[in-house]
């Protein structure tokens, strides 16, 4: 349990940094390559009204935008991959390719379909030199290993192995875009297109259900417990995913992730609690346990749930599984 603390403290503190600096961009959409040779008029193209990643003709590498705004030139043929953060490692499985994933970051190792023995890399101490020695067609990174907005692979890409910028979305419209955006470049647009509209249904289902609810609930989302409680506001895919089942995050009048304490929580006086810290043994009991506690709402109607820690932080599809699991425990009787 001990490992399980340290990463996760770990991770807290890469939110932290992570949200101090970091500064969303909108979806830069790569632009085509010119064909070579002049063809006939051709029939007028639809417009598309979702943001889509159209593929080129490929030589040996092909030169793209990514997420964050980096030319990077992507091999024709991709058959090692890098995964640095959980989340890109799981759309990248998702999309087929978790046998071609040859290392990922401490945090991916759960991700299913990933190869045995797998090598694992300190994602907030990477190790250069051992990705270039890997030698991988392509690594995918995400935004939370830039601290104070320096780009620790620059070594990597000095040595002209391609490197994929993936930020940490904030919201579930640019999730969506992350997984178009990485089945794009290992060219399975139509699983990508798959996935996204998997979610935009679930999405629309619980919508059509939080339509019916008259009693608005006040929600508090602690995603690390006393004595270092840390939740969020606005501006993030957990307010928005509280939002759509129905309910009322109480920091939703502030930005971003939080440091909060007793006496706000206190306060505010949440209807309902959740809590995705999963390295205690009891999460839930522990809070129910608090001292002066027992007076906010939640506590005395015994409303307080764990929310799948995994699920609940990463900003891949399987966002959609912690919108479900938050959306019975706040309305049960809709939702249950």
């Amino acid at each position: 349990m001990k490992k399980k603390i340290i990463m996760f403290l770990g991770m807290i503190a890469l939110l932290i940094v992570f949200a101090a600096c970091s500064n969303n961009e909108a979806v830069i959409t790569p632009d085509p390559t010119p064909e070579a040779t002049p063809e006939p008029t051709p029939e007028p193209v639809a417009e598309q009204e979702e943001p889509e990643y159209e593929p080129e003709e490929l030589t040996a590498f092909v030169e793209i935008i990514d997420r964050e705004g980096y030319t990077v030139s992507v091999p024709a043929e991709i058959n090692t991959i890098i995964s640095i953060g959980p989340a890109n490692t799981e759309i990248i499985a998702a999309l087929g390719f978790a046998g071609q994933i040859i290392s990922t970051d401490m945090f991916s190792g759960n991700v299913p379909g990933l190869a045995a023995g797998i090598n694992v890399l300190d994602m907030m101490a990477l190790d250069m030199e051992y990705i270039i020695d890997l030698g991988p067609d392509i690594v995918f990174v995400t935004g939370m290993t830039r601290v104070g907005g320096v780009d620790p692979m620059g070594p990597v890409v000095d040595m002209g192995i391609s490197v994929i910028h993936i930020p940490m979305s904030d919201t579930i419209a640019n999730v969506m875009d992350d997984i178009r955006f990485i089945a794009y470049v290992l060219g399975a647009e139509g699983t990508g297109a798959n996935i996204v509209e998997g979610m935009e249904e679930a999405i629309a289902e619980i919508q059509s259900i939080a339509a019916t609810i008259s009693e608005e609930k006040t929600v508090y989302f602690e995603v690390s417990p006393a004595p270092w409680m840390f939740s969020f506001g606005s501006g993030t895919f957990l307010n928005e995913m509280i939002e759509l089942i129905g309910g009322i995050n109480v920091f939703a009048d502030q930005e971003g992730w939080l440091g909060v304490s007793d006496e706000q929580i206190l306060e505010l006086n949440p209807d309902v609690i959740l809590t995705s810290t999963d390295f205690l043994d009891d999460p839930v009991a522990e809070i129910m346990e608090r001292d002066g506690w027992d007076t906010i709402t939640a506590v005395q109607e015994g409303a307080v749930f764990q929310i799948d820690a995994d699920s609940s932080s990463r900003p891949s599809h399987n966002i959609i599984a912690a919108l479900r699991e938050m959306a019975q425990a706040i309305y049960p009787d809709y939702f249950g």
